[in-house]
């Protein structure tokens, strides 16, 4: 799955091509994604300029002069810039049409994405009005994470992964994360120490800026804008790494399930 890493990239990379140009028209190709693209949305579009291209947790953020759109790669989805008579790949859902000659494509085999649009403040709506503060914030510091660990009975892994309290450390992240800070998956996230929720805290952000600087990490389908995977997955520590050697200690690395999510630690180098 896209996680903040890859939405990140994703961000990056479309940037200098969607900057200031115009949507000729939006495509659409298939509308049941996560929830169904209305039918009035390429006439709200066409004509409309591109401002900014923003990120809030794993939402992609297209501020417009009309509005704003949200997309969300799902589990399996990349947007890619591409030259506008590019032929179509299977699960290709739309395209953005700009002014460029380019077009914004969405590929999506799941169909788990989603294409939204307000004109309101997107920070305002409702998929995004309660979301926690950026990893890569000033707001998420140890202290922060501290106070919110006090009386949690839940283990690290999914204390870290909840995004009520800090958005983006998905599954990948929250493994290598807690590997970094030599802290066990399976401990209850109240018997985090202050100095813990530091190494965390540190921890959580070198894994995130590092995966941002390899382009993410492509486990499966993901590819970022230019249609290259991400090689981030070359510098895993734990995760998906059951039974080789630690990197550190060489002790074999372990896996267990964590609310329906694989965990992998190293039982030697965490406690």
């Amino acid at each position: 799955m896209p996680e903040l890493p890859e939405v990140e990239t994703t961000r990056r990379g479309l940037a200098p091509h969607a900057r200031a140009r115009r949507i000729l028209a939006l495509k659409l190709y298939e509308s049941r994604l996560r929830w169904k693209v209305p039918d009035s949305l390429p006439g709200r579009l066409a004509g409309a300029r591109i401002e900014k291209v923003g990120r809030r947790a794993k939402y992609l953020l297209l501020h417009l002069d009309a509005g704003t759109l949200l997309l969300h790669l799902g589990m399996s989805g990349n947007l890619r810039a591409v030259p506008a008579d590019t032929p179509r790949l299977k699960h290709d859902h739309f395209d953005l049409l700009l002014d460029s000659g380019l077009a914004l494509r969405f590929n999506d085999p799941r169909r788990f994405g989603s294409l939204l649009f307000t004109e309101e403040d997107p920070a305002r709506h409702a998929l995004l009005k309660d979301l926690a503060p950026e990893p890569l914030a000033r707001a998420f510091d140890a202290g922060y994470l501290y106070r919110a660990s006090r009386g949690r009975r839940v283990s690290l892994k999914q204390f870290v992964m909840n995004s009520h309290l800090v958005v983006g450390v998905g599954n990948i992240y929250a493994s290598e994360a807690l590997f970094r800070a030599r802290l066990k998956p399976q401990r209850r996230a109240g018997s985090l120490k202050a100095a813990e929720a530091a190494t965390l805290v540190r921890a959580i952000r070198t894994v995130l800026t590092l995966a941002i600087r390899a382009g993410g990490t492509t486990l499966r389908d993901y590819v970022s804008t230019d249609g290259t995977p991400g090689y981030f997955r070359q510098r895993l520590y734990v995760y998906e790494r059951k039974g080789a050697p630690c990197r550190r200690c060489r002790t074999p690395i372990r896996a267990l399930t964590q609310g329906q999510r694989s965990t992998y630690y190293c039982p030697q180098c965490q406690k």
